[in-house]
């Protein structure tokens, strides 16, 4: 991860991960304010260390003579790097726990213990203003990764942060996901708030709109642990 060592690279990396879409160039540097020649440097060193990937695509939209050469653009990489000094393996072990509730039929359980995980979060976040808007949510979303954004009025997940699990155990893990999102709803108290499954490629399985919270989220709060 030294490639991020730079702070500049680092805020490129950021801006290019946030647009969840290819980036040009000019729309990178005018974005962090440098110049398009050195964004263009450290653009391909973030693809040198495989945290971008590049292409080329015209930006104009326009096609055919006259529509211009395709310009260089950048986009997030799939592949999922991840840093632990010393080294741990919590993704073999989620797999094999993952494996084990479907071989037990646990799901049910597991939902209802990810919804009181979901509260568990809610209640070490810290708080926000007392506006009534979902400024809470949108900041605990973020800290765990999710990486939330606005779309016509729902809040979207551009990161599932159980990709890998998703990929091998989906119904199990989005399921799971939903059932914490709703533990987090009831637990920061947002009543005009609902998450629903609403998948995208690339995204998280999750998004959040307007409506009430399901009565076995609400209600789980009242459960034993």
């Amino acid at each position: 991860m030294s490639a991020l060592g730079d702070p500049v690279r680092r805020a490129l990396y950021r801006f290019v991960s946030e647009r969840g879409r290819d980036v040009g160039r000019n729309e990178a540097a005018e974005a962090v304010g440098i110049q398009r020649t050195l964004a263009a440097f450290h653009l391909d060193k973030l693809v040198e260390a495989g945290l971008l990937e590049a292409g080329f695509r015209r930006l104009t939209g326009r096609t055919g003579p006259g529509s211009g050469r395709p310009a260089k653009v950048y986009r997030r990489a799939r592949e999922e790097r991840s840093v632990s000094l010393p080294p741990r393996d919590y993704r073999t072990l989620a797999l094999v726990l993952a494996e084990t509730v479907d071989l037990l039929g646990g799901e049910e359980k597991a939902e209802e213990a990810a919804r009181r995980a979901g509260e568990r979060l809610a209640s070490v976040a810290p708080s926000g203003d007392a506006s009534g808007e979902a400024g809470d949510l949108v900041e605990v979303l973020r800290e765990r990764g999710y990486e939330p954004y606005e779309e016509e009025g729902r809040i979207r997940l551009r990161n599932c942060p159980f990709h890998v699990l998703a990929e091998t155990h989906p119904v199990l893990v989005c399921s799971m996901n939903l059932a914490l999102c709703r533990g987090l709803l009831a637990g920061l108290g947002e009543t005009g708030i609902t998450a629903m499954l609403d998948p995208r490629p690339e995204e998280c399985c999750v998004a959040f709109g307007p409506g009430a919270i399901s009565q076995s989220a609400a209600s789980s709060k009242n459960n034993e642990d």
